[in-house]
């Protein structure tokens, strides 16, 4: 939800970063949760509906983990992936764990936390 919080273009950071473009694996519980914030009101909801727009651009997968936040543990230890994340406490699982996550830093630049 940073591109509408942070006005962050995602894509193009990502691709700062990776210099290419990198593949996107959104677990399914995630685009579940979008689903669930995105039929409220306000903010929440147009950040829901926009990252919920932005994960049509990337691949959704199965986890068996059912919760959001451990299905994307589940996916980034298993697949060896970085994490773009805001979400202090998801960010220190994955750290912990030895995954890069990526968050914002400054204004709205992309950068990656090493574990």
């Amino acid at each position: 939800m940073l591109p509408v919080e942070r006005n962050v273009r995602l894509f193009d950071e990502l691709q700062r970063l990776f210099e290419a473009d990198p593949r996107l694996l959104i677990p399914r519980s995630v685009l579940a949760e979008l689903e669930s914030l995105r039929s409220g009101a306000g903010k929440e909801a147009k950040a829901a509906q926009v990252g919920r727009d932005l994960a049509d651009r990337g691949e959704f997968v199965e986890a068996t983990a059912t919760y959001a936040d451990d299905a994307v543990v589940e996916i980034a230890t298993t697949e060896d992936a970085f994490v773009a994340t805001e979400d202090r406490s998801l960010r220190d699982r994955l750290l912990a764990r030895g995954i890069h996550v990526i968050g914002i830093r400054g204004r709205n630049r992309l950068e990656i936390t090493e574990p």
